[in-house]
């Protein structure tokens, strides 16, 4: 039994340290993501900047000891990436636009006095990180190993970390983790999935709150 256990114990180890980088990526991720949701720093977007945007660019410096850049930070191929976006987007603001009369859709998104200007200058810092931990330092940071696969990977915790929100949004991100990692993938770019991010979430809350104002 012993003899068992401490080959079960060497064999834990050597699987760690054949996925040293891909271990490293995936428990830091899923760290500050958990330390984003239940230790959030104020003001809200900027703890969501430190957590999942600085911290792992200091993983990636520190200890994996590799170039940022390297994960999904260059521009990519604009040429491919950029066709996506437009297509995306158009199509999205359809099916925004008829989300849009969803009852509970209206009472999670509407905001007393809602700023524009406001809302648009937060929220690209929020999402530039948001997006960037899972469609940069997840999907580039597996793709290595994984290939397309890192494409799934990445969709995991993007999905689980919509729990909470209404159902129709929460069973969406299955689809839109997967779409968004794919032009990334595609495009060797975190940054068209960030567009869309945005695109998305700045049409909604426009739409929802313009339509629907919620006065204090």
């Amino acid at each position: 039994m012993l003899r068992l256990f401490k080959e079960e114990f060497v064999g834990i180890g050597q699987f760690l340290k054949r996925n040293s980088s891909e271990t490293i990526i995936v428990a830091s991720a899923i760290l500050f993501l958990t330390l984003d949701r239940y230790h959030p720093l104020q003001p809200e977007w900027l703890g969501t900047f430190i957590y999942c945007a600085v911290c792992p660019i200091l993983v990636i410096l520190i200890i994996l000891r590799k170039n940022p850049l390297n994960f999904g930070l260059r521009l990519g191929v604009p040429r491919i990436w950029g066709l996506h976006v437009g297509v995306i987007c158009l199509v999205a603001a359809v099916i925004l636009y008829a989300s849009s009369f969803s009852s509970s859709l209206q009472s999670y998104y509407q905001m007393e006095n809602f700023d524009f200007s406001v809302y648009f200058l937060t929220s690209c810092v929020s999402l530039s990180a948001s997006e960037f931990i899972y469609r940069g330092f997840l999907l580039f940071g597996l793709k290595e190993k994984f290939k397309e696969g890192s494409i799934l990977l990445q969709m995991i915790p993007f999905a689980l970390m919509h729990l909470g929100k209404p159902e129709l949004e929460t069973v969406s991100t299955i689809f839109t983790g997967i779409l968004f990692g794919y032009v990334a993938y595609r495009g060797k770019s975190y940054w068209p999935a960030f567009i869309i991010h945005l695109f998305i979430n700045v049409f909604f809350l426009a739409l929802i709150n313009y339509r629907y104002p919620l006065q204090a």
